[in-house]
């Protein structure tokens, strides 16, 4: 339970997410440094990750509220990943009106690659922590992460 802070003492919650913000930007640094290579961007990451995971090919609208974004910036990050050949638009074949996304053998191969990266990043930015340390971390992020969390694929 929390309780009101007074007055010129610590606030432990502002600290935590001040910690958590400088976190995420230190991620997505490292995250970017490491993907370079693979020749694609975090958010093109993320949305292949999500393309891979669905169990049919995704509406765009799908992509959008999976990835809590403007279904326009769905149709950014599908042009760049289809003008490198690792996805497609194809038709939905009950509703011609409807297009999906899906994976080419690229997106798959890219995939791979970027497992590699992703584990790489990964190691940089928990190498300070001991194997038990990243147990309680692996746990706490679990408890925040999955909480009220839906799928939309």
């Amino acid at each position: 339970m929390n309780t009101p802070a007074v007055p010129g003492s610590p606030d432990p919650d502002g600290l935590l997410a001040e910690q958590l913000l400088r976190l995420t930007r230190r991620l997505h640094r490292i995250q970017k440094r490491h993907l370079e290579p693979v020749g694609i961007t975090p958010a093109q990451s993320r949305l292949l990750r999500t393309v891979a995971h669905c169990p049919e090919p995704p509406r765009m609208a799908d992509l959008a509220a999976r990835l809590e974004v403007v279904p326009r910036a769905v149709t950014t990050l599908v042009d760049g990943l289809e003008a490198a050949g690792r996805v497609r638009r194809v038709p939905d074949p009950t509703n011609r009106r409807v297009v999906r996304i899906e994976l080419t053998d690229t997106g798959r191969d890219t995939l791979k690659e970027l497992r590699s990266a992703r584990r790489a990043a990964a190691e940089d930015m928990l190498a300070p922590l001991t194997v038990e340390q990243r147990e309680v971390l692996g746990g706490l992020l679990s408890a925040l992460v999955d909480h009220g969390q839906e799928r939309v694929c």
